[in-house]
């Protein structure tokens, strides 16, 4: 399992590729699938296994139908950082061509995984986001393998063919060949620029373990901004400024200040005078706020288009420091339940700290009053159904072993987390919406900034 190898075929003063050098297992095993149009047309498929990638070629790429099987030829093994590559290997180089990532994530061995090498036998699961399911990889001779999809409910559900674009950067292998879209940011760093904003400091460490950089973060916002942006634009925003990095000090920012990108309204505060507050009105001013060490984003729940029509509520389960993470999930299903009872659709996102968001969309125009009332009703009535589980009450000294139902964030002026909002927290978490059926599988911290960045 060295990479001595690899190095010795390439030559890192020429070609971008990543030097061979050997890293650490985490939690889970990852995998990738990278199309490779290099002097013949093939697809790469990597293995992540005792600090390194066992990889593959094969020709005619994976198939869904367990009929079709695959030649896979092995080849020398390549660094865990391989996985994330894309772009051109030079002329006069090995495997000189265009190399696409395909496809990326993670997979989990089914058999002894050293065994199964030594013997020539290996089976597994694929959880990417295009290769799913059952797989096994049956050695014949030599080097060659074959690849062959096991029966299950994702055989014959999907072909390669249908995905011409790059699932890192949404780009075709004309366009990477062409060099059409340049990364920018990730190759001069100190003149960075995201949708024409100017990332200052971008080697600067937000978060140490990990290790991500102020550059990591707006190419992370800028990654998800398609997603988040409909659901942020528009609404008065708050932010967790963190000038230093996680650790140093912060600072909770709220209202408007001088500058070409966001938008500004004022409003009456509880003294009577008018206040300036701000919001985001496309890629540029979410961009702008990272540049200015904003990392965390908060926002209201109603639009600028109407302040006092409130269409956005959201519960949060916050937990008393010993419940544990099962009966969470429970008070998300209890809580779901009711909503259900009154016809109210609910949404789920994971808060990136110990809890979970549910939200419920009103289109019907009611008054910030009755809207809080509604949320207030509602905790009550799950703490009045599950009195030993659950309170209303925001007092930590009443929680003792309960869930605190938040319904207080639905008042006038009151904030919640953004959907995809970074966490500021001691592991760069994000506020990720799920699906209902995967409540089981994610915890609240589950989803990290690295989860898109690697």
């Amino acid at each position: 399992m060295n990479l001595e190898k690899y190095n010795k075929k390439r030559n890192f003063n020429i070609t971008k590729e990543p030097k061979g050098i050997k890293e650490k297992r985490k939690e889970k095993l990852r995998y990738s699938l990278q199309h490779h149009l290099a002097r013949k047309d093939h697809y790469d498929l990597r293995l992540e296994w005792n600090g390194v990638m066992i990889s593959f070629a094969v020709p005619k790429g994976p198939s869904f139908n367990p009929k079709e099987k695959r030649l896979a030829i092995q080849v020398e093994n390549h660094p865990l950082s391989y996985r994330n590559f894309e772009g051109t290997i030079p002329k006069g180089e090995y495997g000189a061509g265009t190399v696409m990532l395909f496809d990326k994530g993670y997979f989990k061995p089914l058999v002894n995984f050293n065994e199964g090498l030594k013997k020539g036998s290996l089976k597994f699961i694929i959880y990417g986001k295009r290769i799913k399911g059952c797989w096994s990889l049956v050695k014949f001779k030599d080097d060659n393998w074959l690849l062959i999809k096991d029966k299950d409910g994702y055989m014959n559900k999907d072909d390669i063919n249908n995905y011409k674009t790059s699932i890192k950067t949404g780009r075709t292998m004309n366009e990477i060949a062409k060099n059409l879209k340049k990364e920018v940011l990730k190759t001069s760093k100190k003149n960075s620029i995201v949708c024409g904003i100017k990332i200052t400091n971008p080697d600067k460490v937000i978060f140490k373990n990990p290790v991500v950089t102020k550059l990591d973060i707006a190419l992370y916002y800028k990654m998800v901004a398609k997603k988040m942006l409909p659901l942020i634009k528009n609404r008065i925003i708050s932010t967790v400024r963190e000038p230093n990095g996680y650790g140093g000090e912060k600072f909770f920012k709220k209202h408007f200040e001088e500058n070409p990108y966001l938008g500004k309204i004022s409003i009456k505060g509880k003294s009577g005078k008018k206040e300036d507050y701000y919001y985001i009105k496309d890629i540029q001013g979410l961009i702008y706020e990272v540049q200015m060490n904003s990392f965390e984003f908060h926002i209201w729940g109603s639009l600028i288009t109407d302040i006092n029509q409130p269409d956005m509520m959201v519960f949060d389960l916050d937990p008393d420091t010993n419940v544990k993470d099962l009966a969470i999930k429970d008070g998300v299903k209890d809580l779901k339940r009711i909503l259900d009872e009154l016809k109210l659709k609910a949404h789920i996102k994971t808060s990136g700290g110990k809890g979970y968001h549910i939200i419920v969309n009103f289109d019907k125009k009611i008054t910030w009053e009755m809207f809080s009332d509604i949320a207030k009703n509602i905790a009550k009535l799950m703490e009045a159904r599950y009195p030993d589980k659950y309170t209303s009450n925001i007092r930590k000294e009443k929680r003792d072993g309960k869930i605190f139902i938040d319904w207080i964030r639905n008042t006038k002026g009151a904030t919640s987390v953004a959907p995809y909002s970074l966490r500021l927290k001691k592991r760069p978490t994000i506020s990720m919406p799920i699906f209902w059926k995967d409540l089981d599988k994610v915890s609240p911290d589950y989803f990290t900034i690295k989860d898109y960045l690697d």
